[in-house]
């Protein structure tokens, strides 16, 4: 028995030391899945024999997966069941820029909020082309989503969608767009170049990230012609389990269009302006930059709804805002027994012919409880009003105005409301303020 084991050995080594090999086979897995309208879920998922649900496909759909979707109509939610991983992502696109729609047609109404695209507690996930429509609700206990990001779902990316016609018809019901809900902690979102219309929302927005969400970025969208706000980050709802982290935090706001958003017609709303296009409602160091907002209710808007609570470390920059029937930009809460706003920047904005319906909102309006703000470098062209800052309120303390521009284009007599005292000069204004001394006042 010895010799056997010695004689095999000897083998071995003559394997070795006359570089034989063995041929080793491996197989090429494809990472693509085909999806179409006249496909079969027994067939393999290739482009000859594609799946025909969005189920099958994403329960076949694991790390390194890319689902291709071919053009029609699927009328059912679209459920990611597998994560990805940072070098392999799960990935659910229009094949070849196909038109593919998802609806909710043909969804019954039950009492269960419902998404048309879930991702509820998985990671490095991209969606990226699809259009998304067609969900309805007369429940104003239910919410009705377009995309819904949930659980402690990370690296997420939502590319070239289009959402519309997500609508609530009940008073005080909810409908979102997009919704981000952080009841665990997410983080790393990219929402990037979608399209969101035509949604009535009721008490809800367009576009929300709310509760434990963070490092975000919202960039590039176009979120027009909907009936509430159109970009709103939330804090202090009790969304998220940690309430610690109950605030959405360290994100971007970014070359954003966003217009004609207004609640006026909202039913749940009594004819009130009260729509920002971007609003940041108890987030933390917020970046809003070179973003196009106009013919809103309200322009921008930072402040938090709750009582002790602030939109702290906002950063306006360089946003083009105008045409807004109430505002520009608003910072403070709209009462006393609201938040309002803390260390925030607002500089190099362009503000022009805001508070179209005279309602005193200004291009720059100031409101309940603002601290330590600082007002530099924006443009200001007055609406038929003349107002180009209204503060009515002594919950004010420690702003700062800087090399500010104020232009008029008319004969009509300039405004600005500090603590509810007027000032009808730039000198005046700055003898109010204690500030804003290398500003200058323009009629042209």
């Amino acid at each position: 028995m010895k010799r056997k084991y010695e004689l095999i050995s000897m083998l071995v080594m003559v394997f070795i030391l006359t570089g034989c090999q063995l041929n080793v086979t491996t197989e090429v897995v494809d990472p693509h899945i085909y999806v179409a309208t006249d496909g079969d879920d027994k067939n393999p998922g290739t482009i000859e024999e594609p799946l025909l649900s969005l189920e099958a496909a994403a329960e076949k759909a694991t790390a390194g997966t890319i689902v291709n979707i071919r053009e029609g109509t699927y009328y059912e939610p679209l459920i990611i069941q597998h994560s990805g991983t940072e070098t392999e992502p799960v990935q659910f696109q229009a094949y070849q820029d196909e038109e593919v729609h998802i609806s909710g047609a043909q969804l019954e109404d039950g009492p269960d909020d419902i998404a048309l695209i879930e991702v509820d507690g998985y990671s490095y996930i991209t969606i990226d082309g699809l259009a998304i429509a067609d969900l309805t609700t007369e429940n104003a206990e239910k919410t009705v989503m377009g995309i819904l990001i949930t659980g402690d779902s990370q690296h997420i990316q939502l590319s070239n969608n289009t959402i519309e016609d997500i609508s609530t018809y009940a008073i005080e019901g909810n409908a979102h767009g997009i919704a981000v809900y952080g009841n665990e902690a997410i983080g790393n979102i990219d929402i990037h170049q979608n399209t969101l219309t035509n949604l009535k929302l009721g008490l809800s927005e367009a576009l929300v990230v709310n509760g434990d969400v963070s490092q975000f970025t919202i960039t590039e969208n176009h979120v027009y012609e909907t009936d509430n706000i159109g970009i709103d980050v939330i804090g202090y709802e009790g969304v998220a389990t940690n309430s610690s982290q109950d605030y959405a935090r360290d994100g971007v706001i970014s070359g954003n269009e966003v217009h004609h958003n207004s609640s006026f017609e909202n039913p749940s709303y009594a004819k009130d302006y009260s729509a920002a296009g971007i609003y940041v409602d108890g987030g933390s160091r917020i970046l809003i930059e070179d973003n196009i907002v106009y013919q809103n209710d309200i322009g921008i808007e930072a402040t938090s709804e709750h009582k002790d609570k602030f939109a702290d470390e906002i950063d306006i920059l360089n946003n083009e805002v105008y045409e807004n029937s109430y505002t520009g930009i608003s910072i403070g809460g709209y009462d006393s027994q609201r938040g309002g706003t803390s260390n925030t920047l607002i500089s190099g904005n362009t503000l022009i012919d805001n508070d179209t319906e005279g309602l005193e909102g200004a291009q720059l309006l100031f409101q309940y409880h603002t601290y330590s703000n600082r007002i530099e470098h924006n443009k200001m062209t007055a609406s038929s009003t003349g107002l180009f800052i209204s503060n009515e309120y002594q919950e004010n303390e420690d702003t700062h105005f800087s090399q500010n521009y104020y232009y008029q284009e008319d004969q009509t007599r300039p405004r600005w409301l500090w603590r509810n005292e007027d000032a009808h000069s730039l000198k005046d204004f700055q003898m109010l303020t204690d500030s804003d001394a290398e500003s200058v006042y323009t009629r042209f």
